[in-house]
């Protein structure tokens, strides 16, 4: 054994036991964790600068896929190089698949329950106003001019027309910005943004080589297409699931991303769920894999390149177009799926007192998700017919 061995192995378990804590403790979303990560990895620990961070938010920004998991694994491979990185990537992951699964089963086997529909019934406005929070706290950081703002108002409306494919609106929006803000035109090179992007009784699922092939490259794809992190993927999910294949109603989707919401970790692990609600566990570990490994592939192949390169206007009007396309079909999903969460007069009432609460105090989103499931328990029985007509 040399004397460098027993160093490059506690660094190791040092990385593993860092980011198994993290993603279970890590609540409040990629703004939250990439901050804890900031706070603890440059002030406490000194793993690396504080330029080193900032350059490690910008090249995950700029990349398709969960910002904080894609800062962690950038972190990880700084500090233990590629096997580090998937150490650390998985370690971070671990905790919010097992929690997620664990609700998936119970949600499988309860969810016929009437006090699990009336959760639900408080549960679903709430959702919706933490996805509209969420759109503005992106759109006041990184929305800067007239097109970006007219970029998304055209996803806005594809989105709720046309239901077009997401990751064709990125494209086509990335594109937009490459000509504006590009150098094909000699502008002046814009200034890359460093933006924190905080989606009837279910029968017991059935796991087949089809359903979890299936499974795989869908999420393979969400995973790989869906530009611009976090609640950008619910649009690309919600006509994936409900619409395309059809695995879940609309009901069940806003269940699952009240679920990727409230627990710990990115938005993403929805995919958990949606599995486990599809093809059991099996479902759930298929779907989990497929949704986090492009981030994996991502960070260790193109985050180099694109820090060698992420300096060139027309990777930056990319983004800056792409981006503006995430504020749209967020805006977009939002009215979707308001149509199915609010039904009557108090799920109305519940979607505006929590937004306004959400602006006014600074509520995390465990905390209001469990104060509006109350709501829902108390209030459920009294309205009963109301929710099943809009059922």
């Amino acid at each position: 054994m040399t004397a460098t061995t027993i160093p490059e192995r506690s660094r190791m378990a040092e990385l593993a036991l860092y980011f198994l804590r993290l993603g279970f403790l890590g609540f409040g979303g990629p703004v939250a964790l990439v901050g804890q990560m900031e706070r603890e990895l440059v002030n406490d620990k000194k793993w690396l600068s504080k330029e080193q961070m900032r350059e490690s938010i910008a090249i995950c920004q700029s990349l398709p896929g969960p910002l904080a998991i894609q800062v962690g694994v950038y972190i990880a491979w700084l500090r233990c190089g590629f096997w580090g990185a998937w150490l650390g990537g998985w370690c971070f992951i671990l905790p919010n698949f097992v929690i997620v699964a664990a609700l998936g089963a119970l949600y499988v086997h309860l969810g016929d329950l009437q006090p699990v529909t009336a959760i639900f019934y408080g549960v679903s406005p709430a959702v919706i106003a933490l996805i509209l929070h969420s759109c503005y706290r992106l759109a006041k950081l990184g929305m800067e001019d007239w097109l970006q703002w007219a970029i998304a108002a055209v996803c806005f409306v594809v989105t709720i027309i046309l239901q077009a494919e997401v990751a064709l609106l990125f494209i086509g929006a990335g594109s937009v910005g490459i000509v504006y803000y590009g150098s094909l035109f000699k502008r002046t090179p814009a200034v890359l943004p460093v933006v924190v992007v905080p989606a009837a009784a279910p029968m017991a699922p059935v796991a087949t080589g089809s359903t979890l092939g299936k499974l795989m490259l869908f999420f393979l794809k969400a995973g790989s297409l869906t530009f611009g992190s976090g609640l950008v993927i619910v649009p690309f999910l919600e006509q994936g699931l409900v619409q395309q294949y059809g695995w879940l109603d609309e009901r069940q989707f806003l269940i699952a991303v009240a679920i990727g919401m409230i627990s710990p970790g990115p938005v993403v692990i929805t995919a958990t769920f949606v599995g486990y609600l599809v093809a059991g566990f099996w479902g759930s570990l298929v779907s989990t894999v497929g949704i986090f490994l492009p981030s994996f592939l991502l960070v260790l192949i193109v985050a180099p390149i694109l820090a060698r390169h992420r300096g060139n206007a027309n990777v930056q009007g990319f983004v800056k177009g792409a981006y503006a396309a995430a504020i749209g079909t967020i805006l977009g999903a939002c009215v979707l799926l308001g149509k199915i969460a609010i039904g009557d007069w108090l799920t109305a009432a519940i979607g505006i007192v929590s937004l306004a609460v959400l602006f006014r105090w600074k509520v995390n989103n465990p905390t209001l998700i469990a104060a509006t499931a109350v709501v829902g328990l108390i209030a459920h029985p009294l309205l009963q017919p109301a929710w099943v007509m809009v059922k």
